[in-house]
């Protein structure tokens, strides 16, 4: 189903979005339509290089760890100990 969007521009702004979809051959709903598209997949693929940053920056860190069930064990230990008063 398709849904219609009204976005205002100045007059000069639509003369050049006009100026760009000639160019193409391309009516003006289908140079937005088109420019969109690309806004829309440029904004998802940084998104998924600030994730892929932020991982490469975790990896760099060293901290202490251990197999999961001693892990386990001592968080399980830590809630039997009682509080420090």
């Amino acid at each position: 189903m398709s849904k219609r969007l009204q976005v205002l521009l100045d007059e000069d702004e639509l003369a050049e979005i006009q100026r760009l979809a000639k160019r193409r051959h391309q009516t003006t709903a289908a140079w937005v339509r088109d420019a969109l598209r690309v806004a829309r997949d440029t904004a998802s693929r940084a998104d998924t290089a600030r994730k892929l940053e932020a991982l490469e920056t975790a990896y760099g860190y060293s901290f202490p760890t251990a197999d999961i069930e001693q892990m386990l064990a001592e968080i399980e230990r830590g809630y039997q100990e009682p509080l420090p008063e």
